[in-house]
């Protein structure tokens, strides 16, 4: 099993570096020969995503961010959540929508760039092209899977760990999805993941009431 933590997270990036891919964000175009589009659908976590972003930019790379309006975790209109807009951008990083079908928002100022993708897409929409926006998970920007496409999905590299392929420069192109709340925790094992996140969760939410002034 492959190991997930930030000091692993930092050996990928380094690995893509090594291979010497440009990092490109999702223009619309045909990815080119030697370019990676790096991807993280922010499912739960801000504060993951930030922290993820933050090592980023330490390594000079730069990514792209899917944000969701609909999400039970976080609000992207609160304080909280125009500030994680604003330190990607500071940063450096792309910012578009992790849409929840079929809504498709662009309405959180000071809005996204037009790159979208579902979350929890079914086989049925996951590609379909959306009026107005890229939608990363079209064909161009996948590929044949093989070898142009790696997700780290609960875990499991479902085409093997990428790093050392990255590395070597194997892949002609690539578009790799990175879940900041999957390794931001240091720990390995769906359970002891998401035990990770909700003690992390807790604390951002405790630092949120202190700020409310309710004198706990």
């Amino acid at each position: 099993m492959s190991d997930f933590s930030p000091t692993r997270y930092i050996e990928l990036l380094q690995a893509i570096q090594t291979g010497g891919y440009l990092l490109t964000g999702f223009d619309g175009a045909e990815p080119a020969v030697g370019t990676l589009l790096l991807r993280h659908d922010v499912d739960m976590s801000l504060e993951d995503a930030i922290a993820m972003a933050e090592l980023e930019h330490a390594h000079g790379v730069q990514a792209t961010y899917l944000l969701m309006t609909r999400s039970v975790f976080y609000n992207l209109a609160s304080p909280a959540g125009l500030s994680a807009i604003s330190r990607l951008r500071e940063l450096g990083h792309w910012v578009g929508h992790h849409a929840l079908h079929p809504h498709v928002e662009p309405t959180i100022d000071p809005g996204f760039d037009r790159v979208m993708a579902w979350h929890n897409p079914q086989p049925d929409y996951m590609a379909d092209a959306v009026p107005g926006w890229a939608n990363a998970m079209e064909p161009r920007f996948t590929g044949d899977f093989e070898w142009t496409y790696r997700s780290d999905s609960n875990q499991t590299w479902r085409r093997g760990d990428p790093l050392a392929e990255l590395a070597a420069a194997r892949f002609p192109w690539l578009q790799l999805l990175i879940h900041p709340v999957l390794w931001m925790g240091s720990t390995t094992g769906m359970p002891t993941t998401i035990d990770s996140f909700l003690d992390r969760d807790r604390a951002a939410r405790l630092e949120h009431l202190h700020e409310d002034n309710l004198g706990l």
